[in-house]
């Protein structure tokens, strides 16, 4: 199998192409970093059609990784209009060069989370059956491209399109800080280790279903020192627990990801 990746300059990136080539795939890296490429990484603009359609050429599946990370990284109306343009063109080029496996990089924000003034959650554990309360540019577009990704669906029968609800890309070693601060309890004080999401990435590249899925690829367990149902009380009263959460029990739902990807995460030293 070879593997298109874009945004392979990026953290996540790095490590996803290593950890293919790794389990010997050949990966075909793009990004759109001059000065910074890394080595056999292609320049590639995913805004730019024809120019995906040329880097996706021979390629059996597609990895999309290139996005703005965050609403901060630029004005609200590129974020917004880059993500989302670039996800759409990135289904497009597949449909238009017949390949068959896409595993695209949504977010936990999809429905809504840190970069809320106030986040909204209906109940926990949160799955993807969970309503979305984006309010900003990047939130916003990863939601789209989850929109997107059941359009290109619907056109074809042959494709599988997953949708990753990554959270924080970090090992757990590093998580600490980031569930300890003034906004942890926006992202549920939650993280994804960087091996297990790869792991995710590539079981989804193996899938026999057709169609596109969205889910949750996050660690089972708070990094919080606070038990969950405490963190709760505290932070959530009025949102409705629909099982039990003891001990750290995490906020995200991953059965999904199990069921359709037989992906159990997993920590990882770094």
């Amino acid at each position: 199998m070879k593997i298109a990746v874009t945004g392979a300059n990026g953290h996540f990136g790095k490590i996803l192409v290593q950890f293919l080539r790794e389990k010997n795939f050949e990966v075909k890296p793009s990004d759109l970093c001059p000065g910074r490429s890394e080595e056999g990484v292609v320049n590639c603009d995913v805004r730019d059609l024809g120019h995906l359609v040329s880097v996706f050429q021979g390629c059996d599946a597609v990895v999309h990784l290139a996005a703005f990370p965050g609403p901060w990284a630029q004005p609200d109306a590129k974020v917004y209009q880059d993500n989302t343009v670039g996800s759409y063109n990135v289904l497009l080029a597949c449909e238009l060069l017949g390949i068959k496996k896409i595993c695209q990089a949504s977010s936990i924000n999809a429905i809504g989370g840190v970069y809320s003034r106030l986040p909204t959650y209906d109940y926990f554990p949160v799955d993807e059956e969970h309503p979305t309360y984006s309010e900003d540019p990047y939130s916003l577009s990863k939601w789209i491209l989850e929109i997107q990704g059941d359009c290109f669906a619907r056109r074809r029968e042959d494709v599988s399109i997953s949708s990753m609800r990554f959270h924080g890309l970090l090992y757990r070693d590093f998580v600490e800080p980031c569930t300890t601060n003034s906004i942890s309890f926006k992202h549920l004080w939650a993280y994804t280790d960087p091996i297990a999401a790869a792991k995710a990435c590539l079981a989804s590249l193996k899938v026999t279903w057709t169609g596109h899925e969205a889910f949750f690829i996050v660690a089972p367990e708070t990094a919080s020192s606070t038990d969950s149902e405490e963190l709760i009380r505290e932070h959530y009263p009025q949102v409705r627990v629909t099982k039990p959460m003891p001990g750290k029990h995490g906020f995200y739902n991953c059965e999904k990801a199990k069921r359709l990807l037989g992906w159990v995460h997993e920590d990882h030293e770094h």
